[in-house]
């Protein structure tokens, strides 16, 4: 699925449709050097070429890890479900909801945890992830937007990090890359799933379970526009 002359794990129609590409109407000095353009309603574009970069970049630092040392944390529905699935297919560890303070901390906290590699969906709701990343000298991967500020952040992959399908498209390309180093697979044809697997609805596990993702599904739902948006985010 990778193109040879763009570089990209994906084609770039892919990436359009799934709306990667769109941010907010917000744009922050620390994603300057990541916006393509800004769009006559206002919303900045991020550019895909830089986005496939990090992308790739992202997936080759989190497979030089050994699996149960990486916490991906994933504090939104949005995320927390394509994160699952990622989790769910490559063994690393997942940090699902909103993010207890001194999770990485205190070691008298029953879900203490302390990773050699951190994953944060969502910079902005998953501070408090960052902030004990730097306490420990944990580096950070995160999903930043457009309208994200990157302190503590070490690895910035440029996307719409709200979209339904755009985390989804994401968490897919991750799940591909980092299995392929991790051996689970040689080639993309043996990569059993699609986009819509990364959009299912995912069962939390109930206290007392392993922390790996849950592996039943609910049916899947129904498909997202092509620029899906959440929240603030405007239609395309």
């Amino acid at each position: 699925m990778t193109t040879e002359k763009t570089g990209m794990p994906v084609k770039q129609d892919v990436f359009l449709e799934a709306g990667v590409h769109i941010g907010t109407k917000i744009r922050t000095s620390d994603m300057r050097e990541y916006i393509f353009k800004r769009r006559d309603d206002g919303l900045y574009i991020l550019d895909l070429r830089k986005s496939s970069e990090k992308l790739m970049q992202a997936a080759k630092v989190i497979a030089k890890f050994k699996p149960e040392e990486v916490t991906v944390v994933a504090s939104r529905v949005y995320s927390s479900n394509p994160a699952a699935r990622f989790a769910e297919l490559t063994g690393v560890n997942l940090n699902r909801g909103r993010f207890v303070p001194g999770t990485m901390t205190n070691m008298n906290f029953k879900g203490f945890t302390e990773p050699k590699l951190v994953v944060v969906c969502d910079p902005k709701g998953e501070h408090e992830a960052l902030v004990e990343s730097s306490k420990n000298g944990v580096p950070v991967i995160a999903l930043c937007d457009t309208d994200n500020e990157t302190k503590f952040i070490d690895l910035i992959i440029p996307i719409n990090n709200k979209g339904k399908r755009s985390l989804a498209l994401i968490f897919y390309i991750l799940s591909r890359e980092v299995m392929m180093v991790q051996g689970k697979i040689k080639s993309y044809d043996e990569f059993p799933h699609e986009i819509g697997f990364f959009e299912q609805q995912i069962e939390e596990k109930k206290e007392g379970a392993p922390a790996q993702a849950e592996a039943t599904a609910q049916p899947e739902l129904a498909p997202q526009e092509a620029a899906p948006v959440e929240e603030k985010k405007e239609g395309v």
